[in-house]
């Protein structure tokens, strides 16, 4: 299914407006419009009122689901759905896959009065009509904040409303759910998203005070264009700015951050945006973590890197002297926002650090995406990329949310690379000493028997290819075997390494002896 044809599916609570303003969207884009209450009205023969009335609402929601599962197949569509229907964790998993999903909102008053000579609405009785919309209203809105896109029509037309669907429709957004123990949350990839920001962070109903955590470098490229579009949404928006680098993810930074939460006022359902690159979105994630015990905080990543790494999966951590990551929590995004035009402003050094996550990603697990990356002709969209790689991710990380199993895998590289960064006081970038790691976990998977070589050869060339690092310089074996001894990847006394078996396929290896670490080591020196 091309993303130009994808469905649209409008969905919302009830008078806001999602019948009206799908058939304008469709005759906009000369599609067809589909509204599933109609749908559902002409099959049984009798409105929906009557269907509630005769069959219950269990029923109805069983011939819903069957609906959108049937729509869910087709393409080119324009659908508004029931105020209920999405609610349905499946259905609005099935829905996100086929299409676009625009939750449509509006404040209680504007949906009273629109509502209030509606005779066809099942779930509102005549007698208390305000008080049960209220209700409902309140009950139904954090189900709905799960939805990734959303825009409030309360001060809208119907054909201005439409108008802002098409343009969202512009920015190509696309969605990835992730399901994790603690609830789910929503990657949206779409080009401009600051400009949705206001109306997402409204329907998740958090304080007017927000802290935007970023650097010195990222700020005036990005950050106060996003600070002026939450001012007009009419937050009371703070800057925390922190130096860049690694070697600055401290608790003596984390410090400052703590300091800026306090002086905005932040309360606990104010928010932290993460504003940068994997250090920036691992401080500001671990701040929000800690601070009242824990407050919300959307990572907005400007790197490649975070945007396939660092910004998803819910791990957050600051370093200590003796090593990287090791202090850290588990904390789960509100939502992530990645905007591929962020990468325009990216140096290229920036770029190739990413990429190296690309290439880790697919061979873990997307042979399709490694081969892409081999091809000699030209590099896929960075958009494409991005997605590719985030799906990767995520299937690891919905299958082993606390890395206590499978996610293991996504450290593929990292023993060696935390190791080298380590030696090299963390002025080794990130994406660089991973590339390096995969060079040497390759060549440590020979020698361990349990990869071709000509499989190493190919994952040396791609890296050579893209001008990535595959050589260590930086110190003798004995001291990366010592560094990698105070590596949190370790398993009591044992070192664990991630190693491919094949593109696509990795493993995870407890067994290693030292001299093979070392010898893996000899040949990438």
């Amino acid at each position: 299914m091309t993303d130009n044809n994808r469905n649209v599916i409008l969905t919302g609570f009830m008078g806001t407006g999602k019948s009206t303003v799908a058939s304008l969207v469709a005759g906009k884009l000369g599609r067809t419009w589909v509204d599933m209450d109609s749908v559902l009205a002409e099959r049984a023969g009798m409105a929906v009122s009557d269907i509630f009335a005769r069959y219950g609402e269990a029923e109805f929601r069983k011939q819903e689901m069957l609906l959108g599962a049937e729509l869910s197949q087709k393409q080119g569509l324009v659908i508004s759905t029931g105020g209920g229907s999405l609610l349905d964790p499946e259905l609005a998993r099935l829905m996100t896959i086929s299409g676009v999903v625009i939750c449509l909102d509006a404040e209680p008053a504007a949906l009273l009065a629109r509502l209030h000579d509606a005779a066809d609405r099942p779930l509102l009785a005549a007698f208390d009509r305000e008080q049960q919309l209220t209700a409902l209203w309140r009950q139904r809105r954090p189900r709905y904040a799960q939805l990734p896109l959303h825009l409030d029509t309360t001060y809208l037309s119907c054909e201005i409303a439409a108008a802002r669907v098409c343009t969202l429709l512009q920015a190509a957004p696309r969605s990835f759910p992730v399901s994790t123990p603690q609830g789910a949350y929503q990657v949206l990839v779409m080009n401009g998203v600051a400009a949705v920001l206001g109306d997402l962070l409204k329907v998740h109903d958090v304080s007017r005070r927000i802290l935007i955590v970023s650097n010195e470098r990222v700020w005036p490229l990005h950050g106060e264009s996003l600070q002026r579009h939450l001012a007009d949404s009419g937050y009371q928006v703070a800057e925390a700015l922190i130096p860049d680098g690694e070697r600055y993810k401290t608790l003596d930074t984390l410090q400052t951050i703590y300091a800026h939460c306090v002086a905005a006022g932040l309360d606990r359902r104010s928010v932290i945006i993460a504003l940068g690159g994997g250090v920036v979105t691992d401080m500001a994630g671990f701040a929000a973590a800690t601070y009242l015990r824990g407050i919300p905080f959307i990572p907005m990543p400007t790197s490649l890197l975070a945007m396939v790494d660092a910004g998803v999966g819910g791990k957050v951590a600051v370093d200590l002297p003796q090593g990287k990551n090791l202090v850290g929590a588990f904390a789960q995004p509100l939502q992530v926002l990645i905007d591929p035009d962020y990468l325009a402003t990216l140096p290229q050094a920036e770029r190739d650090c990413g990429l190296v996550e690309i290439i880790k990603a697919g061979i873990i697990g997307d042979a399709e995406l490694f081969a892409a990356l081999e091809n000699e002709a030209a590099l896929p969209s960075w958009r494409w990329l991005i997605e590719r790689a985030l799906t990767v991710k995520i299937n690891i990380v919905e299958d082993d949310p606390y890395e206590s199993g499978r996610r293991t895998v996504l450290n593929l590289g990292h023993t060696f690379a935390h190791a080298f960064e380590v030696l090299a006081d963390y002025r080794l970038p990130h994406g660089m000493a991973v590339s390096i790691g995969l060079a040497a976990a390759a060549e440590l998977a020979v020698l361990r028997g349990h990869l071709d070589s000509s499989i190493r050869d190919r994952i040396l060339a791609v890296l050579e290819r893209h001008h990535l690092p595959t050589k260590w310089a930086g110190g003798p074996a004995e001291e990366v075997i010592e560094a990698m001894q105070r590596d949190k990847k370790r398993v009591n006394t044992r070192l664990r390494f991630v190693l491919p078996r094949a593109i696509g396929d990795v493993y995870i290896d407890e067994d290693v002896s030292t001299a093979d670490i070392a010898r893996a080591l000899e040949r990438i020196t």
